[in-house]
């Protein structure tokens, strides 16, 4: 069920204190744990206040870069063709057009060369619209060998964050992981130490609390992240 007041409704009357919201939807919407938390009913998952931090790929971005976290080249929100197209040319193409909300790989475009990006620019703003209500989108460079490294974290909301591992999500279909594997295979000792030194960086920087995942592009060439 989507619909938070119906959620809410059946939680206050058969005396439910807490709300698991599963995954995806629900649980990634911060009014859906602000209304939890207003009624008096605990939303097990982060706070409203994480969840908009992180909610919007641009504002998370900008979190990582304060924090000393490792980033793709991209651009800040593009708000016309024409700033899009000139990030781009910044950045070098070839980059991604990727919506600032929501995820599950809805709302994402590869442009090879400059003559394909007014045309993804409208398709990545229709997808968006459409899925998030939400047309805003950003640029950023596209890593060809990339593989998709996740780390588990979880923070006491007072500032101590852990890191509890990391796994390797690359094997996908449709932009949908299919297989996680612990621990990363391949992976220098001296990468994951950093990846989960970068990823309590970021929980520490907004007190996280709760589990949570860091995601990152690792870069199978240049053994980046």
């Amino acid at each position: 069920m989507l619909d938070a007041a119906k959620v809410l409704a059946a939680a206050k009357a058969t005396g439910a204190e807490a709300i698991h919201p599963g995954y995806g939807f629900l649980s990634e919407n911060a009014s859906f744990a602000e209304a939890c938390r207003d009624a008096g009913i605990v939303f097990i998952g982060p706070g409203p206040e994480h969840l908009r931090a992180f909610g919007l790929k641009h504002t998370a971005r900008e979190l990582a870069a304060a924090n000393g976290v490792p980033l793709a080249p991209g651009s800040g929100l593009v708000e016309s063709v024409e700033v899009a197209e000139a990030e781009a040319s910044r950045i070098g193409f070839p980059v991604m057009l990727k919506s600032m909300a929501g995820g599950g790989g809805i709302g994402m475009q590869i442009c090879l060369r400059a003559e394909e990006l007014a045309s993804a620019y409208e398709t990545v703003k229709r997808l968006s619209t459409a899925n998030f209500k939400d047309g805003g989108m950003f640029v950023e460079k596209f890593v060809a060998r990339a593989r998709h490294i996740e780390v588990q974290i979880f923070g006491d909301g007072k500032g101590e964050v852990i890191a509890l591992g990391e796994r390797d999500c690359s094997l996908q279909r449709r932009n949908q992981k299919v297989v996680e594997e612990t621990p990363a295979p391949d992976l220098p000792e001296s990468v994951r130490t950093e990846l989960l030194g970068a990823a309590e960086r970021l929980g520490r920087a907004v007190n996280y609390a709760n589990a949570g995942t860091v995601e990152f592009l690792y870069d199978a060439d240049t053994w980046q992240f």
